[in-house]
């Protein structure tokens, strides 16, 4: 077994004002390994075809390359089937199409959690105002945990829709997704999850959550930008209309009607992103590779060592619970009286990248009772000197704030 995989990544080898790159925001953007930027290659070299369009050999070879990982994906989140995979650029689109297609009703809930992500809340909100729907979230804990309780008062008879991260982008806080969908389908409901945080960072089985639609992106596991996927049964599918409409979505078009493909092909009209799927094959192969064992090993590492030596710094207040740090590799922090943005550059000129603001999560921001946190976010590529190496800088950023240049 491997200690370090971050000689893989050809980014993380570089200098950032005169330092070595420590990069501490892979909950933002995963960098890509060599494996991936080479399978993405060897496809533009080999392969480079438009994907069911042609008869020639090589769109027959793109076909079946892109259609290979549409199985790939199946099998890596539990699918039952390969046709219940859709691509999208991203879990933002899925999430989009999911609050656009689903038959809401005016009257109808909309219960979201107060720890969503923008992308997870203003298409749902869209979607109520112009609907007449109502937008209900249910509350956390004081330990930054999901009110089940609270829960259980909101999802009820009226509820079209439960749509939930299953893991949140700021708290690191896994959220009890089973227990949800057994809520959602007890009252009628479908319940939808965000696992763009997840995905990355932990096994997932969509039958065994119960989900019905999941959506996740491939840039924060390891793949490209702009490629993602939209889960979701294959009887739920089948009763969702297209939201994009033309070229390779069709069966047949006259000059008045239209007849759609069959799920998931009906919801892909026009050229994909047949890159960006070779690329998100090729991060799963490099996950498998590195296992989950190890993802997960790494991740409590990391997390443990750096909570330990962050707990002996004045005036540093984290929000999260660790059981779910470790679990997730994501720490957000503030230091007393320094903004989080001038953390953030401090630190930057040390050579350590990590995220300062509100995260796309203001209204966690208004339950936290801050404008905007740190983020620290840890990935398989990072290592125990990344650790010293940012608690080291947050100490002397806090000494520079508190006492000036000596």
């Amino acid at each position: 077994m491997r200690d370090n995989f971050a000689t893989d990544f050809p980014l993380l080898k570089q200098m950032v004002n005169h330092e070595h790159l420590v990069y501490l925001d892979s909950a933002a953007t995963s960098q890509m390994p060599e494996q991936v930027m080479a399978a993405i290659t060897d496809f533009k070299k080999t392969d480079n075809a438009n994907v069911h369009r042609g008869v020639y050999t090589l769109a027959q070879r793109a076909t079946e390359r892109y259609e290979g990982v549409r199985e790939q994906v199946a099998a890596w989140i539990g699918a039952s089937d390969a046709r219940e995979i859709v691509f999208t650029k991203g879990t933002t689109e899925g999430l989009n199409w999911l609050a656009r297609s689903l038959k809401i009703h005016q009257g109808d809930k909309i219960v979201l959690t107060m720890m969503e992500h923008h992308s997870n809340i203003v298409p749902w909100q869209q979607v109520a105002h112009r609907l007449g729907a109502e937008l209900v979230y249910i509350e956390m804990t004081p330990d930054f945990q999901l009110d089940m309780a609270d829960a259980q008062r909101k999802i009820d008879g009226r509820t079209a829709v439960v749509a939930t991260t299953l893991v949140s982008n700021v708290l690191g806080t896994v959220t009890p997704v089973r227990e949800l969908a057994h809520l959602a389908h007890r009252n009628g409901a479908v319940i939808v999850g965000d696992g763009a945080q997840a995905v990355p960072h932990m096994p997932i089985d969509v039958k065994q959550l119960e989900l019905d639609y999941l959506t996740f992106s491939g840039h924060k596991m390891l793949g490209p930008n702009g490629i993602g996927v939209l889960w979701g049964k294959k009887a739920l599918l089948d009763d969702l209309d297209p939201v994009e409409f033309g070229g390779e979505m069709i069966s047949e078009v006259g000059l008045n009607e239209t007849t759609f493909k069959p799920t998931p092909w009906k919801f892909e009209a026009g050229t994909q992103n047949i890159t960006g799927v070779i690329g998100l094959g090729a991060a799963i192969d490099y996950l498998q590779m590195v296992g989950w064992k190890q993802i997960q090993q790494n991740n409590q590492q990391l997390v443990q060592q750096a909570l330990t030596a962050l707990a002996k710094i004045p005036g540093l207040e984290i929000y999260g619970k660790p059981t779910d740090m470790v679990q997730t590799g994501i720490i957000s922090f503030n230091l007393a009286g320094i903004h989080p943005h001038d953390v953030a550059t401090a630190l930057d000129m040390q050579g350590i990248a990590v995220r300062a603001g509100h995260h796309c999560a203001q209204p966690l921001m208004k339950a936290l009772g801050v404008p905007a946190t740190c983020r620290a976010s840890f990935y398989l590529y990072n290592t125990t000197t990344d650790v010293t190496r940012f608690v080291d800088a947050l100490v002397a950023t806090k000494e520079f704030f508190t006492n000036g240049i000596s």
